[in-house]
């Protein structure tokens, strides 16, 4: 039985899914994987399907009804995992922007003291690859803006590679959560670090995606500008 589960949100995903339900369970630690599928039209919730057959009780899937937003994605998939005995879950791309191999370094990091670890670019020793230049400026300058007006020491503050111990889950109120594009991964971050919880920063090569199309859309840029000026003002507890 893991104790630790990856969730990965998906849409049209065809290219890419079933290469990274197997690398995943190549790993040297037992994840287990939840997908959950907005409707792909494209057939990704079918792929998953027949992959169950080989990964019983590993691989699980969560089907909604339409494009929901990544944000309820990745909260119906907490809500799941709350439900169940996981004691670290995790967020991870299905595109393979994200490297399946640093699940194990993000896993080490939260065993080795904190109780979020995000998989960095903007540290010492992270990078990233294939994108052009005015959208890696462009990226950068965003996790910039959002320090200056959080005034929080995390430097990749867009981030969506991530490992949360079970009580950093537990603690927030996912019914008060505001946002649910671009912006979700910052307003998690800025409420695990305004409870309290220890962050580290991993550093990770983030590679763009060869397959498949992009889901990055200026209204999900819109959303986290105005966004994080709002968070200014939240009130958490």
């Amino acid at each position: 039985m893991s104790d630790s589960l990856v969730i990965i949100p998906t849409y049209n995903e065809k290219e890419n899914i079933e290469r990274m339900v197997r690398k995943v369970f190549s790993l040297p630690h037992p994840f287990h994987l939840l997908i959950v599928d907005d409707g792909s039209p494209d057939g990704t919730a079918v792929i998953v399907k027949e992959l169950m057959h080989e990964f019983p009780g590993k691989l699980f899937i969560e089907e909604r009804i339409g494009k929901l937003g990544l944000g309820t994605a990745y909260i119906h998939g907490f809500n799941w995992a709350l439900k169940r005995h996981y004691t670290t879950i995790f967020e991870m791309d299905c595109d393979f922007s994200h490297n399946p191999d640093d699940l194990i370094r993000l896993l080490d990091a939260c065993k080795n003291g904190a109780d979020l670890a995000i998989g960095s670019r903007y540290v010492k020793g992270g990078k990233i690859e294939n994108w052009p230049r005015g959208r890696i400026l462009m990226s950068y300058f965003a996790s910039v803006y959002v320090r200056l007006i959080l005034w929080i020491p995390i430097h990749d503050t867009t981030a969506g590679f991530k490992c949360y111990k079970r009580k950093v889950l537990e603690r927030i109120n996912f019914d008060e959560i505001k946002f649910i594009g671009y912006a979700f991964q910052i307003e998690m971050k800025y409420i695990a670090y305004k409870l309290g919880f220890k962050i580290a920063e991993v550093p990770i090569t983030f590679t763009d995606r060869t397959v498949g199309v992009s889901k990055m859309s200026k209204g999900i840029f819109k959303e986290a500008f105005w966004g994080v000026l709002q968070m200014r003002f939240m009130k958490i507890k």
